[in-house]
């Protein structure tokens, strides 16, 4: 085991990690930062995006290690410090953008990340940018009214 140092939400903290771990392993199991999911174990899913240097990655498919120094922001991170919903969190929240929640976390995390650069997307924008992240639940079509919401183009919520 060797001490990995990363820069978590804000915090530098460390880790011991071997030559293997994941970085999902080390954010889950070493640092109790459970809102980042394993949902495949194969990249597919797209439930443990984290944004890394404030790019997003799936963090099933690095290692621990490589993140040395590195800024990374989890769901857990995207809150206000006095629990206040990020805009993003409160979209998915009023339009539905959910069900089960599993792929919720992930989900969010790649809408902050089109956000930043396509703050206007279209909904075909958004369909295609989330073909990376699978919900089993939804069919999608809340999710793309929670971020459309969250760009600020008008979207009537839920039970409107």
């Amino acid at each position: 085991m060797i001490d990995t140092t990363l820069v978590v939400n804000g915090t530098e903290r460390t880790v011991p990690t071997e030559a293997r771990t994941l970085l999902v392993d080390a954010l889950r199991e070493g640092m109790g930062l459970t809102g980042t999911h394993v949902g495949c174990d194969t990249s597919q899913c797209g439930a443990c995006l984290v944004h890394l240097d404030g790019a997003p990655v799936k963090a099933c498919t690095i290692l621990a290690r490589e993140c040395e120094g590195a800024a990374i922001t989890t769901i857990e991170g995207v809150a206000d410090p006095d629990g206040t919903l990020s805009s993003v969190q409160q979209a998915f929240q009023d339009h539905h953008g959910l069900q089960c929640g599993f792929c919720t976390p992930g989900m969010i995390m790649a809408a902050i990340a089109l956000l930043r650069d396509v703050p206007r997307p279209t909904e075909a924008q958004v369909r295609h940018y989330f073909e990376g992240n699978i919900c089993r639940c939804t069919g999608y079509h809340n999710i793309v009214k929670a971020v459309m919401a969250a760009s600020g183009q008008v979207v009537e919520p839920v039970g409107a």
